[in-house]
């Protein structure tokens, strides 16, 4: 087990521990997470897209989509004076619905959390 974690940076000690921290420290933030949720409901939208969406101004959310881009989770595509945004792989959708689905125990109370019906869009 221990020759796994070593070759895919699941090891205690690996390089990517405090990458991955970074990432954490990226998604904590809701307007991102909303952003997250978004792109992959939609999978490519505007910034003013975006904002209708998230329910914030055009250049916060633009600002947001700047510091996304910079660690690569989202791409673009310049279509004429518009530029469109989208996710650069599932990953950051994965944590951002781990992450859902872990609020959702936290609030359930003892009750079965939205994930564990059989919605169509619940992933587990």
């Amino acid at each position: 087990m221990r020759e796994y974690t070593n070759l895919c940076g699941l090891d205690p000690h690996s390089e990517y521990v405090e990458l991955a921290a970074e990432v954490f420290s990226l998604l904590a933030d809701p307007t991102r997470v909303r952003i997250v949720l978004a792109l992959h409901r939609d999978n490519e939208l505007s910034v003013g897209d975006l904002a209708e969406i998230v329910d914030k101004a055009p250049s916060g959310v633009s600002q947001h989509l700047a510091r996304l881009r910079m660690a690569r989770v989202v791409t673009t595509r310049q279509d004429g004076t518009r530029v469109w945004y989208r996710l650069a792989d599932e990953h950051v959708f994965k944590l951002v619905s781990e992450a859902v689905k872990q609020a959702e125990h936290t609030v359930s109370n003892g009750q079965i959390p939205p994930h564990h019906h059989n919605h169509p869009a619940a992933d587990g």
